[in-house]
């Protein structure tokens, strides 16, 4: 016998009720937290799990997205789609080093260079160890002040991609080490 599936009842026949979003079977005490979703045949809600469906169906939806995805890109050969972090510059990964060589060249110390910013000295001192990343706004702030750029571009990366597109690609493969 079927268990409803917001209290647990068993119950001979459940409706299939939508209650914040989510498709439940429910008994009929329970349809009332919710609007009864009208299907044509109780086979649907079998087919809503059944793997041949969401294949057949995401498949379909995979390849037109890939498909409007590599005309976008223009020589999209790796056939990975793009998303918004492609658009996105990454923080150097010698930032901290960046950051001290400027602030040196200036002749700042750390505090006189955390009082320009009005951000705090130890804010600096991690930044220049490499503890911490630089928010968005800390790091316009630095570049501004010290005239540097604490950004590099993703289009190396992007090659990366680009030329993996042989046989599988591995989390080894993409990450650079920072020796």
């Amino acid at each position: 016998m079927p268990q409803c599936e917001m209290c647990g009842a068993e119950r001979p026949s459940l409706t299939t009720t939508k209650v914040e979003g989510a498709e439940l079977e429910l008994c009929d005490d329970c349809t009332e937290f919710g609007t009864e979703v009208r299907t044509e045949s109780s086979g649907s809600t079998s087919t809503k799990y059944s793997t041949s469906g969401s294949s057949s169906s995401s498949s379909g939806s995979s390849s037109g997205g890939s498909s409007g995805s590599s005309r976008s890109s223009g020589s999209g050969g790796s056939g990975r789609p793009r998303d918004m972090f492609d658009d996105m510059d990454e923080v150097a990964t010698d930032y901290d080093d960046r950051i001290r060589q400027a602030r040196e060249d200036r002749g700042l110390s750390q505090e006189e260079l955390a009082g320009e910013l009005n951000e705090k000295a130890s804010l600096i001192r991690k930044l220049e160890r490499g503890d911490v990343l630089p928010s968005d706004d800390v790091q316009s702030k630095l570049e501004r002040e010290l005239d540097i750029s604490l950004t590099e571009g993703v289009d190396d990366e992007d090659a990366d991609w680009d030329g993996s597109s042989s046989t599988t690609t591995t989390l080894g493969d993409v990450v650079k080490r920072k020796d």
